[in-house]
């Protein structure tokens, strides 16, 4: 009885180390979204007020280094917000 005990509030510590995770996790996938965005739209305007036709101004937008680069953190970050959200539930069960 006492080993079930133990392992109940071990998984209940886990669970709420993974909620702060999650937490902490969801405000980097929100941060880095924000930071993707405002980058994308800066540099989508920089293009449309050159010589680049409308057309194009969003392919090569988001063929700049530095808006890729906010992609990839966006992308990572999305992925940690997921995999700590399956964590998560694999805790619960």
């Amino acid at each position: 009885m006492q080993i079930l005990i133990t392992e109940i509030e071990r998984l209940r510590k886990d669970l709420n180390n993974t909620v702060e995770k999650l937490q902490k996790a969801g405000y980097e996938k929100a941060n880095t979204e924000y930071t993707y965005r405002i980058a994308l739209v800066k540099e989508l305007l920089k293009l449309r007020d050159g010589v680049l036709p409308a057309t194009l101004t969003n392919d090569v937008a988001r063929e700049n280094e530095e808006i890729a680069k906010f992609k990839f953190n966006r992308d990572v970050a999305e992925t940690m917000y997921q995999s700590t959200l399956e964590k998560l539930r694999a805790v619960k069960i």
